[in-house]
């Protein structure tokens, strides 16, 4: 891929040696694990990695410093974890299966992309990085001619009560459409203030920024959310369409995808 037009330090490419996987791993545990307080059975404290089983058969989109060794482990400043159908059929599920029926995805017939473990070093945050790792998705959209794209995104923390205003935000004014309208498996309403009741302006205020980013581009949320103990979060299911991306989107992306 091209060189970040942001950083001139940056570089983007899918991980292909054992030492960007590493480094992907790293930046996920310094992230997930130390900042957001996550776990997992595959989980590495010792050599600090972030890792579950589906890792092996992902594609990992990394964003690289130049500056550092990679034998360090600390090279890469960011991540975004990529699934295909056929690597999913390969893994013997997408690893949001876990949390959402996704049989209106699957039965489509339409070339899917699940999204996840997107994350961004705290010396990167300065939206570049994610611009970056969004060109390079762009890109990849592109090569593989996919149709749908969605994941899991996070509120951190478990307590739903913290969080009922921008969930039930996302709930009546971002509901996906039926065709791609995919279910929490443990349920957790979504629905949980009335849409008169919601501050709008504060409610968006508490959702992530990279819910909001989607939400921008025209994606839409699943039904219900997944309360994941372990990961130390509450998930929504977001999905996106590329036939109907928004103006912004295209404006944007429209070569690439």
């Amino acid at each position: 891929m091209e060189m970040d037009r942001f950083d001139p330090h940056l570089s983007l490419r899918l991980a292909e040696t054992d030492a960007d996987r590493r480094g992907a791993y790293r930046t996920r545990y310094d992230v997930f694990v130390d900042e957001l307080g996550a776990d997992g059975p595959l989980v590495d404290h010792d050599s600090r990695l972030e890792m579950d089983r589906y890792d092996p058969y992902f594609d990992q989109l990394i964003l690289v410093d130049d500056r550092i060794d990679p034998a360090s482990g600390n090279h890469v400043a960011g991540v975004y974890r990529l699934m295909r159908l056929d690597q999913a059929l390969q893994a013997g599920q997408f690893y949001s299966e876990g949390e959402y029926d996704l049989d209106v995805l699957r039965q489509s017939g339409r070339k899917l992309l699940e999204l996840g473990r997107s994350c961004v070093r705290p010396a990167h945050r300065n939206g570049a990085a994610m611009l970056s790792l969004w060109d390079g998705l762009a890109e990849y959209v592109r090569d593989h001619g996919i149709d749908i794209l969605f994941g899991v995104a996070s509120f951190h923390g478990t307590d739903v009560a913290r969080v009922a205003a921008p969930l039930s935000l996302l709930h009546h004014r971002h509901l996906a459409p039926p065709a791609l309208r995919v279910r929490a498996r443990a349920f957790q309403r979504m629905d949980l203030t009335p849409v008169e009741a919601i501050d709008r302006p504060a409610a968006m205020r508490q959702v992530p920024a990279l819910i909001k980013s989607y939400l921008k581009l025209g994606g839409s949320v699943g039904d219900g959310a997944f309360i994941d103990h372990a990961f130390n979060t509450i998930d929504v299911c977001l999905v996106m369409d590329t036939a109907a991306l928004t103006a912004t989107a295209r404006q944007r992306y429209g070569a690439a995808v």
